[in-house]
């Protein structure tokens, strides 16, 4: 297996502030990766850095060997993106915004065929506002799948959600998994790296704290779940 993903020493300030600091892993090809922190942690800037949506100030992130702020077209053709600022127009049909979405690609993935995958070919017409929140999360995922990408990025893309909602997600994501999509995701939710992720990567401030598989994080803690563990690692006291 190799890295599809590079990240070595990213960092980033805003305001004085350090967000990101000095980030260093790697995503290996076909695998669900996570990086997990609470919020405010870093975890949606790294992605933002790692994609190009802004620059680092020092260290830097490659997607296939690629910069993608100075290989932008040629990453985005082979990622999906759904960001936790994901916003579509007032009034918009699903049809609509997919057959926007299908447009911006030479060999689009037949929209039908997505929102079928994900439970969502009865709402075709339907104004996106109308939608549940965890209808409009799946869709969101649909819309990173129009471009048949090798890599999808999900940025907490389960917040909010109850807990049937999330569960359904996992699913659709355990199904894109086993079509041999790699899939980063952040979360602050342990149950969900639990269930999906194959590594994790947990940051603090903005630093690194562990990278390994959910049971290597665990075992290098003195608890025997995760939730406890990253509690632990947080440097945070875990309830007796």
């Amino acid at each position: 297996m190799s890295a599809c993903i590079e990240v070595n020493g990213l960092t980033k300030a805003f305001h004085g502030r350090t967000v990101v600091d000095g980030l260093s892993f790697q995503v290996q090809t076909g695998e669900v990766f996570g990086l997990l922190g609470h919020n405010g942690a870093g975890k949606s800037t790294t992605i933002d850095l790692l994609l190009g949506l802004k620059k680092a100030d020092r260290g830097c992130g490659t997607i296939f060997g690629m910069e993608p702020g100075k290989n932008r077209k040629r990453v985005f053709e082979r990622v999906g993106v759904q960001l936790q600022s994901s916003n579509y127009q007032n009034n918009i049909r699903v049809d609509e915004i997919c057959e926007q979405k299908a447009a911006l690609y030479e060999n689009p993935a037949d929209y039908h065929e997505l929102l079928k995958f994900f439970s969502l070919e009865q709402f075709e017409k339907s104004q996106v506002n109308k939608l549940s929140g965890g209808e409009r999360q799946r869709l969101s995922v649909a819309l990173a799948l129009i471009n048949h990408p090798e890599i999808v990025f999900l940025d907490e893309l389960t917040t909010g959600l109850d807990t049937a909602a999330r569960r359904d997600v996992w699913k659709r994501l355990k199904e894109l998994k086993e079509k041999g999509t790699t899939i980063f995701l952040t979360t602050h939710y342990m149950e969900e790296a639990e269930s999906l992720c194959d590594r994790i990567c947990l940051i603090k401030d903005g630093k690194k704290v562990i990278e390994g598989t959910v049971k290597e994080v665990i075992e290098n803690s003195p608890y025997e779940n995760l939730e406890e563990a990253y509690l632990w690692y947080m440097g945070e006291e875990v309830a007796q």
